[in-house]
């Protein structure tokens, strides 16, 4: 293979002899770590585009399957930019992606996902409507749970993308359905370079105070793949993360009044959130006790009639509550961490 390397910042790049020698309208960002059993897959639906001015670039983020994952594109080295960096998260692989690219228009692409043979034409086109960044819906797969349902089923998509609608969950983006001019990402500040949770959110958000135009086709141009080895964890550290980065975007940028009261009525919301994923992993576990105290708890951040009879299952029949869990909650069950809290979380 004609490729040759570079060091520039730690990064090792390798670039395919079919790799174009003029610079593609589009580039395409696809971050890897440990998607070694699916990342063929992934570059199969990329060949697949009837879009064709694009490069694709893979940042191998110090991966500890590369062994694999350097095996499973070996097929499609001739026709890739490969990075390798040290493990410095997703934020600074994407962003180290970024920077190596060449196309003015940025689509990004998990490893594990997949995309329709239409999603490049129609989201270029789309883009060029005058929007700085748009995204899509996804067909879910994988998980049974997933089967049959697309993302915006779960989290919609409704009205203006607007720093609001993102903070109130009224606008939900896919990152492997966005596609973005690198113009507006750089003029946001890139992702978070430090290690964080949800950094794609705290960039949108950051690119809507910024004034980018935000847009959302509704159509199904991509399949995202459901299962317990994804990035988002287990149904715990979800919300954890979703707590973290609204703690991280009241820090660092800048709200107005009603943003700010969205900010705080949502933390509201996950900490009962967190609470009702504490109280069924205590329940699964049989601690009864600090099941009852969980949904207690989260009672009070969200009060209900749903929750109030489950505390009070969880208190006086909480074998009860537990067998009709185990009987008509058996995939969400899955998504419920196997070692239980070692204390509530607050």
């Amino acid at each position: 293979m004609n490729s040759f390397e570079d060091y520039k910042f730690g990064v090792q790049v390798v670039s395919g002899r079919n790799v174009f020698s003029w610079r593609p309208k589009v580039s395409v960002i696809i971050p890897a770590y440990n998607v070694a059993g699916y990342i063929s897959e992934t570059l199969d639906s990329v060949k697949a585009q009837k879009f064709r001015d694009y490069e694709i670039i893979i940042v191998n983020d110090g991966s500890p399957d590369t062994v694999g994952l350097e095996r499973s594109i070996r097929s499609h080295q001739a026709d890739i930019i490969y990075l390798k960096q040290p493990n410095l998260g997703a934020g600074a692989a994407r962003n180290t992606a970024i920077r190596h690219a060449r196309g003015e228009v940025i689509a990004f692409l998990d490893g594990d996902d997949l995309w329709l043979p239409d999603f490049l034409t129609s989201q270029v086109a789309f883009l060029g409507k005058g929007y700085d960044m748009v995204y899509c819906d996804a067909q879910q797969f994988g998980m049974r749970s997933a089967l049959r349902r697309t993302f915006m089923e779960s989290a919609p998509s409704e009205g203006e993308v607007t720093a609001a609608a993102l903070l109130d969950f009224r606008c939900n983006v896919i990152t492997s359905g966005t596609v973005a001019l690198k113009s507006a990402l750089f003029a946001a500040g890139l992702f978070e370079q430090e290690r964080a949770r949800a950094h794609d959110f705290h960039l949108w958000v950051r690119m809507a105070k910024n004034g980018a135009k935000i847009g959302y086709q509704d159509k199904v141009l991509l399949k995202y793949r459901v299962h317990l080895d994804s990035l988002s964890g287990d149904s715990i550290s979800r919300v954890q993360r979703e707590i973290d980065v609204f703690h991280r975007v009241r820090k660092s940028i800048e709200l107005n009044e009603e943003e700010r009261e969205i900010l705080d009525r949502r933390l509201g919301s996950l900490q009962a959130d967190l609470h009702v994923e504490c109280g069924k992993a205590f329940l699964l576990n049989e601690d009864f006790e600090n099941a009852h105290i969980a949904f207690a708890e989260a009672n009070f951040h969200r009060r209900s009639w749903k929750l109030t009879g489950i505390t009070w299952l969880a208190r006086f029949a909480p074998r009860l509550l537990l067998n009709h869990y185990r009987a008509n909650r058996s995939e969400e069950i899955q998504l419920v961490p196997a070692q239980v809290p070692s204390r509530r979380t607050s």
